[in-house]
């Protein structure tokens, strides 16, 4: 029961949505291009002093001191500026020169590097008594003093600037990127990450967004209201609940639901996943546990979601080889603040979860999470009222039927209808079609039970013949056994990964099973191997689902529901040990229970393939039309050999009870989803 998605509006839940921004401009651009500034003067500074050109004092001395050409020299550093005379540059024989430097008759029109001024004082003697320099024709050069300041900034004060620079920001970004710290820092990792939606926090689903919810959201209003209202309740000696726990199968609407009541309770609102508490640091969890209800009493009052809490709530001590020091001092943490603060501070801990049966048993007492509001998989009406909000943002054709969606999608959960609808645009708009209709619906619910339709799989006629027969005997004998599940739909078109055909169904609703509809159940199953034995004489591999179904049933029977004359009235399942090293029953009663299964599943196929060889002339004329058209519904199934014998009896007591019993007449329960028996 996902909200429907559109692409122009922010994601739920997100808080104060923005466009993305860019890069912020602060201190540390101004540093950094600073320290560039200083590092390019340091390493090409006197390429820029007049675009003055780089050469070695050799070919200086050489075309330019023995020519008499050079008037003066400055030595900065390790670089000398050389400044040429212009009077020379100016005499015959030298135009070339006078071109070359006109740009630069400021100076310095050239610079060298060398290694130290003794050396260089030494080459400029050498390179008067070579050249014959006159008094007047000497070369002056003087140093700069006032370059060594500059070269010791560069050289020793840069270097260790720039390393406490990088030595601050690290911290700081460890920290959490800001001054006060932030959540994901190494100093700030004890901190909570839970997400805040306060008063001013726009969440776009309200409780109008959940159907087929209604008893849960009675209960869930009950508590915003409590908050919103609180002297209501106090009034009369009413004590808030500290803690409400949501149960339910996936894609039931759990998280949804708490989406709607961040939306509606107009209270501070904090948000995080089981799975936030766990870090690979010691103490971490406990340490985030602390923070998040020290916020929440400064937010006070609040309600505070966990999603997933078996993530860090799982029974303590009942298996010693998968024990957690650091979960349990989590899980510890959270049973001290969840009962540590008093009943009027406001504090709500809502918590969600599908695996209710391995919490542990001081979570679930009254004091820390006082209501468990069960999210069951949706009825008939919840359904109808699912597809209705799901449908809202297609363009769907004018005479869709809502109910015989609803009817036809038995087991189903709200998330798995949200993809119905999805699917079935998608499908919609792969055929060009303007709307969508009910055919695009049935395409998509084929496409999420039996998967992707190959069309293009290559299979040989022989093979194609032995699908036909295998579906045409799930097809008759689903057909007469009165307890099986009614025929929508049988094909011989490859699905999925290994489904080369599969009978669809449509499972009564119901709460409570009785033994002898598992037993046609089973027998059913078994239909497709037992026409391969009966008609070919010999059997093949498509019956592996079939074959799985009939020995969990069987197994069920024996050893759950306490269905067996042997075994007796005992369940040997215990939820709180399940994955333990240790079977309940003893090796003797173990061997007994493979002996009762087989005894079953044996039963179970010489009653078919009894029914069968009474039936094979509606099991080769289905067998055939599925060669043919590959797709057989139930009205091509009732002109091909009748009505179901069954059926008019069914909508007989249907009628009656919907005469008598009013009201509980859209109260029944699936009591499986709507499987294929796909064959391998």
């Amino acid at each position: 029961m996902e909200e429907q998605k559109n692409s122009q509006t922010p994601t739920p839940g997100s808080p104060n949505p923005s466009p993305k921004k860019g890069p912020k401009f602060n201190l540390y651009w101004i540093y950094g291009l600073f320290a560039v500034a200083l590092l390019t003067l340091q390493f090409w500074g006197p390429n820029f002093r007049g675009g003055a050109r780089q050469d070695s004092f050799q070919t200086i001395n050489e075309k330019y001191i023995s020519r008499k050409l050079v008037d003066s020299m400055v030595v900065i550093g390790r670089t000398v500026e050389v400044y040429l005379d212009q009077d020379s540059l100016k005499a015959p024989g030298n135009q070339a020169m006078q071109s070359e430097f006109k740009q630069r008759e400021k100076g310095p029109q050239l610079v060298f590097t060398i290694g130290n001024i003794e050396q260089f004082q030494r080459d400029m003697d050498a390179a008067e008594k070579d050249f014959a320099l006159s008094e007047r024709t000497k070369i002056s050069y003087e140093e700069d003093t006032r370059s060594g300041i500059m070269s010791f900034i560069l050289q020793f004060i840069l270097p260790i600037a720039i390393m406490i620079a990088l030595w601050v920001l690290l911290m700081r970004k460890m920290g959490g990127g800001n001054a006060g710290g932030g959540p994901g820092g190494i100093f700030n990792i004890g901190k909570s990450k839970a997400q805040l939606f306060d008063k001013g926090t726009k969440v776009n689903i309200t409780f109008n967004d959940v159907a087929g919810l209604d008893e849960a959201k009675v209960e869930v209003m009950e508590i915003v209201d409590f908050l919103k209202n609180p002297k209501k309740y106090t009034s009369l000696g009413g004590k808030i609940p500290k803690g409400c726990l949501l149960v339910g199968p996936p894609g039931t609407g759990k998280t949804l639901l708490a989406k709607a009541m961040a939306g509606e309770a107009q209270v501070p609102f904090f948000s995080m996943s089981g799975s936030d508490f766990v870090e690979m640091f010691v103490g971490v969890g406990a340490s985030r546990v602390r923070d998040l209800f020290k916020q929440a009493r400064e937010k006070s009052p609040c309600i505070i979601f966990i999603d997933e809490i078996d993530a860090i709530g799982r029974a303590r001590g009942k298996n010693q080889m998968m024990t957690n020091d650091e979960r349990e001092n989590t899980l510890n943490q959270m049973l001290v603040e969840m009962d540590g603060f008093s009943g009027d501070s406001g504090i709500i801990v809502l918590a969600a979860t599908n695996r209710p049966d391995v919490l542990d048993t001081a979570l679930l007492r009254p004091g820390r999470f006082d209501r468990q509001i069960s999210i069951d998989i949706p009825d008939l009406a919840g359904r109808e009222a699912i597809f209705k909000v799901h449908l809202k943002g297609l363009k769907k054709a004018a005479d869709l039927d809502i109910h015989k969606l609803a009817a036809q999608t038995p087991g189903f959960a709200g998330a798995d209808i949200a993809n119905v609808c999805n699917e079935a645009a998608l499908i919609a708009a792969r055929k060009g079609k303007s709307e969508v209709n009910l055919d695009d619906f049935n395409d998509a619910v084929d496409r999420i039970i039996g998967g992707l339709e190959k069309k293009n799989k290559i299979i040989s006629p022989d093979e194609k013949k032995v699908i036909a027969y295998h579906e045409a005997g799930h097809a008759v004998s689903g057909w007469f056994l009165e307890h099986a599940y009614p025929l929508v739909k049988v094909t011989i078109v490859p699905r999925g990964e290994a489904a080369l055909g599969y009978a669809q169904y449509l499972p009564k609703e119901k709460y409570l099973t009785l033994r002898e509809e598992l037993e046609d159940r089973m027998a059913m199953a078994l239909g497709g191997r037992a026409v391969e034995e009966l008609v070919f004489g010999r059997i093949s591999t498509g019956a592996l689902s079939d074959l799985q179904q009939v020995t969990r049933m069987a197994y069920a029977m024996v050893s759950v529901y306490g269905m067996n004359d042997k075994i007796g009235n005992i369940s040997f399942y215990d939820p709180q040990n399940e994955g333990g090293f240790q079977k309940p029953y003893a090796e003797e009663t173990g061997k007994i229970i493979d002996d009762e299964v087989r005894k079953l599943s044996e039963n179970a196929y010489n009653r078919v393939r009894k029914l069968l060889i009474e039936k094979m002339d509606a099991v080769k004329i289905i067998a055939e039309a599925l060669l043919e058209k590959e797709v057989l519904y139930k009205d091509d199934l009732e002109k091909l050999i009748g009505k179901r014998p069954y059926d008019e009896v069914i909508a007989h007591e249907a009628l009656v009870t919907e005469q008598i019993v009013t009201p509980a007449a859209n109260t029944t329960e699936a009591d499986q989803t709507t499987t294929p028996s796909t064959n391998a």
